[in-house]
């Protein structure tokens, strides 16, 4: 019953609805043990074994999740199925693309954090433009760039995808994958012309990649805008394959042979920094 002067009267419709006492147990409750469905976690378990990158075998990913390999077989052709694992020709597993592109994203992302005080270091110290680019599959994208607030500055749009043959940090990241990705990278893209000074030739380009390999740092000297230079080195992993690198763009006309050699040194320290942050340290020449 209500009072005349209720403000939430309660209509002959309305109806009290009873919360399920399991809805109110906390999720670190011991007791919600017994709604767990083991055959989910185990699934789960299976898919968190896979890095995105190499294929596993049937053994391999037993022994990571400690599940015998009768019991992993059915689990592993569930998933495959279902689309969530595809198998290659040689019995070894890997993550559908649906799930390969996630991961991928997330480890961008997890490392775009751990790269962006690096780039606030550089474009304070500089007062120029920093970014970072990413490797999903054969294409480099731009995941994060702080800009300088010249007037007259470089801009790099977060999301574009970039040249590798005439953009720093598409050549810096394209130069240290292997040959057969890279070909792909840059057939992919295509070596348009964007200005008079841009590289076609293919053999020029992947001289240039060879160089780059050597000395750890990448140059887009107005190849992909006239007017602009841009600095960039790869973020190296020690014994993992590179998928990432960092750049300092800034106008032709406020770079000096000095600031240049400053620029070099201070984004390839910066590349090698992140390598040490994220436990991937790789000595740089």
């Amino acid at each position: 019953m209500t009072g005349k002067n209720d403000p939430y009267p309660r209509t002959a419709k309305s109806t009290r609805r009873r919360i399920p006492k399991w809805a109110l147990h906390s999720k670190n409750n011991p007791a919600n043990e017994q709604y767990y469905l083991r055959s989910i976690g185990r699934a789960l378990d299976v898919l968190d074994c896979f890095d995105g990158k190499a294929g596993l075998s049937l053994k391999e990913v037993s022994k990571s999740t400690g599940l015998p390999e009768s019991t992993l077989f059915r689990v592993l052709l569930t998933l495959e199925k279902h689309g969530y694992l595809q198998q290659a020709i040689d019995g070894t597993y890997q993550l559908a693309p649906k799930l390969r592109f996630g991961w991928l994203v997330e480890q961008g992302n997890t490392l775009r954090d751990q790269v962006h005080p690096e780039l606030e270091r550089l474009a304070q110290r500089f007062n120029e433009t920093a970014s970072m680019a990413y490797l999903f599959e054969d294409r480099i994208h731009v995941l994060d760039s702080i800009e300088t607030f010249h007037e007259i500055r470089m801009s790099n749009r977060i999301g574009r995808v970039l040249p590798p043959h005439c953009s720093a940090l598409g050549k810096a990241i394209t130069a240290f994958q292997e040959r057969a990705l890279a070909e792909q990278i840059v057939e992919i893209y295509g070596l348009t012309r964007r200005t008079e000074r841009t590289i076609t030739d293919r053999a020029r380009v992947f001289d240039e990649f060879a160089e780059i390999c050597r000395t750890g740092v990448a140059y887009d000297r107005e190849e992909s805008v006239m007017g602009g230079i841009c600095i960039s080195a790869a973020i190296r992993p020690a014994g993992q394959p590179v998928v990432a690198a960092l750049s300092l763009s800034t106008p032709i006309v406020r770079m000096t042979p000095e600031r240049e050699e400053q620029t070099r040194k201070a984004v390839l320290e910066a590349a090698t920094r992140v390598a040490q942050i994220t436990g991937l340290a790789r000595t740089v020449a």
